[in-house]
């Protein structure tokens, strides 16, 4: 019996444009007039997230790649380095690229040093700076843009954190050592007394092959990677053909 609803956002329930549907929103409220719960599971940091939970009104909102969790206004969840930690690795980046743009996330509270932050669809809401004082908070995820893979990897290996990167990008995330999205998972399980068995997730690149693994149903939209199509239970419709909408409505409003 499913009893959760767990889904990604970019490229699985969003389509390519960024926008859900109208067919999406009324199956997702339908199978929530059923008891299920509704989660979102997203890379994005909460203020990029920001307006699809106003729009969804998900009961919890798993972002920053799995280092919070929120519902309504708390915060229930939190994976962090310590002050010492973030500071060393945003001058570890510095030191190596000085004009690398990086992002550090507190909470709800994104800190960029780039210039061009209102023009930003994602990251409108970030704070300026230009890391020339040391930061004083214990960061969720510091995300930086470097031009492989190599600098990255010298630093998360000193430092002893994870590093996570996305399709496509050359943004690079530094995640506090034991986080990510099923971490944040297992917590949801304990805090909402649901299982990971009745939970169904939904997911496209390879930042979601552990979450669909551990929930009961773990779904694969049309277009993700090959590694998350191998490994799903069921793959269903592509993110532009309201593949999750369809799957649920297949599967969980069948009566």
């Amino acid at each position: 019996m499913i009893k959760m609803i767990l889904t990604d956002l970019d490229h699985t329930l969003l389509k390519q444009n960024g926008s859900i549907s109208d067919a999406t929103l009324d199956i997702l409220n339908e199978c929530r007039k059923k008891g299920m719960v509704l989660t979102i599971a997203t890379a994005r940091y909460w203020i990029g997230a920001e307006r699809y939970i106003r729009l969804l009104k998900p009961d919890y909102e798993i972002t920053t790649d799995g280092t919070l969790i929120h519902s309504a206004e708390d915060c229930i969840y939190s994976s962090s380095f310590s002050v010492h930690e973030t500071n060393m690795i945003v001058r570890s980046l510095l030191d190596r690229i000085p004009n690398a743009e990086i992002t550090v996330a507190n909470g709800k509270t994104v800190y960029w040093n780039s210039k061009h932050i209102s023009e930003s669809e994602k990251l409108h809401k970030a704070i300026y700076n230009d890391y020339s004082s040391k930061l004083s908070i214990e960061a969720n995820k510091i995300v930086a843009e470097l031009p492989d893979e190599t600098i990255a990897k010298e630093i998360s290996d000193n430092v002893g954190c994870k590093l996570q990167c996305y399709r496509g990008e050359r943004w690079y995330s530094f995640l506090p050592k034991g986080s990510g999205k099923t971490a944040a998972i297992e917590a949801l399980s304990k805090i909402s007394k649901i299982s990971t068995d009745e939970i169904v997730s939904f997911g496209d690149d390879d930042n979601d092959i552990e979450m669909l693994k551990m929930c009961g149903q773990g779904i694969a939209v049309a277009n993700a990677v090959k590694d998350v199509l191998d490994i799903a239970d069921d793959i269903t419709l592509s993110n532009d053909e309201d593949g999750v909408a369809i799957w649920l409505k297949e599967h969980c409003l069948f009566d």
